[in-house]
């Protein structure tokens, strides 16, 4: 399989590379660890949206750059971020003042980023 559809799967599906390498127990404990990071940080109510023009005024290149650099993380969550993508935050700024939901979100995000190059690193070790 390529590994640009295998990297697309796990993204979607968190630790969906573990599952096509057949590296069952990272893929239970990675799609458990994004799913519980990504519906704690929505259940405490932490931005999930982009941040939009007039939200991000006043702030200089550098705070402009974190917020996108934030937002993109977030995204990185794959399949469960886009469930949550419903609207449970208003808006970017709204989203901002719950740090520990952002928070959650973000580590999501990363938790699922590693996993994606953990498996497709394995891939590449293992022998044909």
């Amino acid at each position: 399989m390529k590994a640009a559809a295998m990297a697309a799967f796990g993204w979607l599906v968190p630790g969906g590379v573990y599952l096509l390498t057949r590296r069952y127990l990272q893929f239970a404990v990675s799609l458990t660890l994004v799913c519980c990071a990504t519906g704690a940080g929505m259940a405490l109510q932490g931005a999930n949206l982009w941040p939009r023009a007039g939200e991000l005024q006043g702030l200089d290149g550098f705070g402009i750059g974190l917020a996108r650099a934030g937002a993109l993380a977030k995204a990185l969550a794959g399949g469960p971020y886009l469930l949550g993508l419903g609207g449970y935050s208003h808006s970017f700024l709204s989203g901002q003042t719950r740090e520990h939901g952002t928070t959650l979100l973000v580590l999501a995000g990363l938790f699922n980023l590693l996993a994606l190059v953990d498996g497709l690193q394995s891939r590449k070790a293992r022998p044909a």
